[in-house]
């Protein structure tokens, strides 16, 4: 036979809900664990404790021993629960206000009782004639809410004007020059607004629903061209590693080829002396022993046949010069490793251009603030290869200072002649910020294509239509591009900002201080990778790439 659980029996006499992590205290009734320490805290320690079902008193503070087998119990009858407890108020529901015990859910609220029923309860309103005018509106935890503060009738009334509801008395007090109407006709009103902004989040959440899904596609195109890429051009390059190392492998075999040839021919022909030294000798000797013979007759027969042996094995000497052997091949090596590594040095830059210049479905936002912006710092350092001769570079080529005396140094094809300036080492594609530090009296800070002039008055930064310069003086600031000057105005300060979107076009210059504010944004389209720049105007003048963290 099942064994049939009494609900009530299992209910804590403090909260009157079903028994929660059960305890029972030494006069054997069990209440909540939480329950029954917050009803003590209560108590004041100075007074006795007492049971909150049957009043026993204890002179301390009772021990509470868990109880397992009513925790079971519970369990059990959560298990056969009838499905109507599944009515019963939890908490953020609103509950009966007439049910006792444990309440149910209320079903409706009247604004005439200002009580909120469960269906059992409602059951009067629905059949006796006295409660036909109340008015039954949904549950509500606070139904005084609902009514004026001031008359204490129900809010039935909407005032337009001040866009609060008000009794039907305030209309006509307060509110009765203003534009009222019934609640129930601005809710139609607002509905019509309500139901339009849902239409439209609806729309919207469609139109993002679509969005992403073309985003995941656009994600999976991406990491599927990026594979493909990395795969293809690690193809290109292996085979680009391959063909040097067939090539290093064709030169060592033809050197080894000739050094063999070479080496057989000059080893044939020294054999060739030692014999003909060997033969030289042995007839000095004969035609030493014979200028010691005393017979005259015997000295000129001997000596006719040994004159003619002297004669025939004379033969020329090498002719002894200076020989550079192989050092023409290792020149001819040099050569063609400079041409490739020059070769790939100039496309290395677009290759970089042609990565960060992958099309992406939506643009991002541009940082607002200078630790958005720090997310594209890099460091940038000054090429000491484009550095005009009076300039110098300190700080691990980040810094440049205007020297008293020209510094000799080895001119190279990349230096700038006739103005003071320098550009950097590495190339600047993709989004990219940086910070200079100047000091002194006027510096330019600039961004340059590479081809750029390297002499005369148009290779100055701004002087060009490939450069873009804002000029940094004590009192002012320009900005010049294509030899076209634009003066600004902006707070001083010794540090400038710089930001490039070489794909959107965009450079922006900044006041650098406590805050960040714009100088001037330049819109355009860059056909190249782009070189940071720097122009120092008189002696002692300072101007830094800033290192940032």
């Amino acid at each position: 036979m099942a064994l049939q659980l009494d609900e009530e029996k299992l209910c804590c006499s403090i909260c009157l809900d079903l028994l929660n992590d059960p305890v029972t205290i030494p006069c054997g009734h069990s209440f909540c664990l939480r329950c029954t320490e917050q009803r003590w805290d209560e108590e004041d320690p100075k007074e006795i404790y007492s049971c909150p079902h049957c009043k026993q008193t204890f002179t301390s503070r009772p021990v509470v021993v868990k109880s397992a087998m009513i925790a079971d119990l519970v369990e059990a009858l959560k298990l056969q629960a009838d499905p109507a407890d599944h009515y019963y108020a939890r908490p953020g529901d609103v509950a009966c206000d007439f049910c006792t015990g444990r309440k149910l859910i209320a079903l409706k609220s009247c604004l005439m009782c200002r009580v909120s029923y469960c269906e059992h309860h409602l059951q009067p309103h629905y059949e006796s004639p006295a409660f036909k005018k109340h008015k039954l509106v949904d549950p509500s935890t606070n139904l005084q809410e609902k009514f004026c503060p001031r008359h204490n009738e129900v809010m039935k009334m909407f005032c337009r004007s001040d866009q609060q509801a008000v009794c039907i008395l305030c209309s006509m007090d307060e509110h009765k020059d203003h534009d009222t109407v019934s609640a129930a006709a601005e809710r139609i009103e607002k509905w019509k607004e309500l139901e339009m902004s849902r239409q439209k989040i609806q729309q919207r959440i469609q139109d993002r629903k679509k969005d992403v899904k073309v985003l995941q596609r656009e994600i999976e195109a991406i990491n599927r061209s990026a594979d493909e890429a990395v795969k293809d051009s690690e193809k290109i390059l292996t085979e680009l590693v391959s063909f040097i190392e067939k090539r290093s492998s064709d030169v060592k075999e033809q050197i080894r080829s000739q050094q063999k040839t070479e080496v057989s021919w000059a080893r044939e022909l020294e054999e060739k002396m030692e014999r003909e030294i060997a033969e030289l000798e042995r007839k000095d000797t004969e035609l030493e022993q014979l200028s010691h013979t005393d017979d005259h007759t015997e000295f000129l027969l001997k000596y006719l046949l040994l004159s003619d042996l002297s004669e025939s094995t004379d033969s020329p000497s090498l002719n002894i010069r200076p020989l550079k052997h192989f050092a023409d091949v290792i020149a001819a090596v040099s050569e063609a490793r400079d041409k490739l590594q020059d070769a790939f040095n100039d496309a290395w830059p677009k290759i970089l251009l042609r990565v960060t210049e992958v099309d992406v479905l939506l643009p991002q936002p541009e940082p607002e603030t200078r630790e958005e912006f720090l997310r594209y710092s890099r460091q940038i350092t000054l090429d000491p290869n484009t550095v005009n001769t009076w300039l110098s570079l300190t700080e691990g080529n980040r810094k440049a200072i205007v020297m008293k005396e020209k510094k000799l140094g080895s001119s190279h094809p990349d230096r700038f002649t006739d103005w003071l300036q320098v550009l950097s080492r590495e190339s600047l594609t993709g989004r990219r910020y940086w910070e200079v530090e100047r000091s002194g009296g006027g510096v330019s800070v600039a961004v340059a294509y590479k081809d750029i002039s390297r002499t005369g008055i148009e290779s100055g930064f701004g002087n060009n239509d490939m450069s873009w310069t804002l000029g940094c003086f004590d009192f002012t600031y320009y900005f010049r591009h294509n030899n076209v000057k634009t003066l600004l105005s902006g707070p001083q300060s010794s540090r400038v900002g710089v930001y490039l979107d070489h794909k959107a076009g965009t450079l922006s210059f900044y006041s650098i201080s406590e805050t960040m504010t714009l100088l001037h944004k330049v819109q355009t389209t860059f056909t190249q990778p782009l070189y940071a720049g720097l122009l120092v105007y008189w002696v002692g003048d300072t101007a830094e790439l800033c290192e940032l963290k």
